[in-house]
């Protein structure tokens, strides 16, 4: 080497033994590595991370004699101000050649030679490489084994919230909570996951119906929680909304009144009451004995129910009213083709009249059978257009 290549190789390995300390101090800091090092592993995340461990040891071990090298070839540049020959060629040895010596390692003696064991002698670029492999298989490791927790612990943790969250809305209702099975069915998850989350597909496959569940109960106590707060003020709304179906089956039953005399009507017909069952229903969930979440489904469906029976009793009553508009339409219909069949000459046709006076005799009979209304309005228009439509 010349003295300015030899400064220039001295200056370029300093930093770039800086910048190899500098990522082995961010390795070792890394939040992963630093649970992985007190952490119990068992499977494919045991047999990956100790592979990562070997090579991380094989990599201190470069490191440590890669560095000797460096201070004996700083050593040696300090000796003189002024590089001479001598030095010249030992930093040659040092920064060009095998200089880097990696033992031989210590081997189980069922694996042992009386022969001497051969040492590695590397030069620092082949010692750079060679670290760079194993911290490559260091940091693929760690990284898979983040990605592996990163992905499961988050949602371990939602499921601990939900928990706590089930817990106080037990509380809040005043009702005990049994749990037990739950916290531990968590608690071996996420300790199944600490230990091998490379092999976490059994955990993955049990978590999500857990998460869902979980979920599912928080989101049916929530609603046991608001019916408990708001059940005086629903009450109150049920009972009025009882008055709005006694209002709507009162006016039903007047149309039927109105209606029956005019149009026939079979038994069926006859509108029949909710109220009562509806009444006691409301009663029953007043005294219930049960949970504030079996209440909150009774609540939420005696609420709908109502609803339902206020909306049948409105439609009962439109349905009525309508029969007689049905009558009515059947009349004007009858005349409209009376009228045409005085313009087209068949009003005096014999069989035309007979048709015409029993449709005229069904639509103006009280009570009015409305099919078989229907039925002879159709045959008369028939007969008017000579057997056609």
């Amino acid at each position: 080497m010349s003295r300015e290549g030899a400064e220039h190789a001295l200056r370029t390995r300093a930093a770039e033994r800086d910048r190899i300390s500098g990522d082995l101090l961010d390795l070792e800091s890394h939040t992963t590595y630093q649970l992985l090092k007190g952490a119990s592993l068992r499977g494919a995340t045991q047999a990956r991370w100790s592979a990562a461990l070997d090579a991380l040891g094989t990599l201190w071990s470069l490191n440590d004699a890669y560095r000797a090298v460096l201070r004996t070839a700083e050593q040696v540049r300090a000796e003189r101000s002024r590089l001479g020959g001598d030095q010249l060629e030992r930093l040659t040895e040092l920064l060009s050649g095998p200089s880097v010596v990696l033992k031989a390692p210590a081997r189980p003696v069922e694996q042992r030679s009386l022969l001497p064991q051969a040492d590695e002698r590397l030069t620092l670029d082949e010692t750079v490489l060679r670290m760079d492999a194993a911290f490559r298989t260091a940091t693929d490791a760690l990284t898979e084994i983040d990605a592996a927790w990163t992905a499961l612990l988050p949602r371990l943790d939602e499921a601990d919230r939900t928990l706590r969250d089930v817990r106080e809305l037990h509380g809040r209702l005043g009702e005990p909570a049994d749990l037990t099975s739950a916290e531990s069915g968590l608690a071996r998850l996420r300790a199944a996951v600490l230990a091998d989350p490379l092999d976490a597909g059994p955990v993955k496959r049990e978590l999500d119906p857990l998460l869902r569940r979980l979920a599912e109960t928080r989101a049916g106590l929530e609603r046991a929680v608001a019916v408990k707060d708001e059940y005086a003020t629903r009450r109150e709304n049920l009972v009025a909304a009882l008055d709005d179906v006694r209002a709507a089956e009162s006016e039903a039953r007047l149309a039927h009144g109105r209606v029956v005399v005019k149009i026939a009507l079979p038994p069926q017909a006859q509108p029949r009451t909710r109220v009562p069952e509806l009444v006691a229903e409301l009663d029953a969930l007043d005294v219930s004995a049960g949970t504030w979440v079996e209440r909150a489904e009774r609540l939420t469906g005696l609420e709908e129910r109502v609803r339902q029976a206020a909306a049948q009793a409105r439609a009962t009553a439109a349905a009525l009213a309508g029969l007689i508009g049905r009558r009515d339409e059947l009349r004007g219909l009858l005349g409209a083709s009376q009228a045409k069949a005085a313009r087209q000459g068949t009003v005096e046709d014999p069989e035309a009249l007979r048709l015409y006076e029993r449709a005229r005799l069904l639509l103006w009979t009280a009570p009015c059978d409305l099919t078989e209304a229907a039925q002879a309005v159709e045959l008369y228009k028939r007969a008017i257009h000579g057997g056609g439509r």
